[in-house]
């Protein structure tokens, strides 16, 4: 049994605006103007493993997850941002929340960051 191949392509759709799924597949369509293989090809020669193994891995890793949003934002940045929920409630004031906000939109604002162009 041979390792399956998969083609990297760019793809925009088309969809429709009433698509249950037209948030996921406009993600799918800017993502794709990326080339993942720069940072994958880097990463390669600076650690010695092969290019295949390393996007094996990306994929295995973040695909086999379990949940979608955690291929958005990863386990570690889901436990970060509540511990900031957490946080701001235990101490239960106003300005402990408006501090978590802040906290909060900068996390988000990293996280959109490579959207923006």
């Amino acid at each position: 049994m041979s390792d399956p191949s998969v083609e990297l392509i760019r793809w925009d759709g088309p969809w429709s605006q009433d698509d249950p799924d037209a948030n996921f597949k406009a993600d799918v369509a800017l993502y794709s103007k990326l080339d993942p293989l720069t940072t994958i090809t880097s990463l390669s020669r600076n650690l010695g493993i092969p290019v295949g193994a390393l996007a094996r891995y990306v994929l295995a890793r973040w695909a086999s997850a379990g949940a979608e949003s955690l291929l958005f934002v990863g386990p570690s940045v889901v436990t970060r941002m509540w511990e900031q929920f957490e946080s701001a409630e235990t101490i239960g004031t106003d300005d402990a929340r408006l501090a978590s906000y802040e906290i909060l939109r900068q996390m988000v604002a990293w996280l959109k960051s490579p959207l923006e162009t």
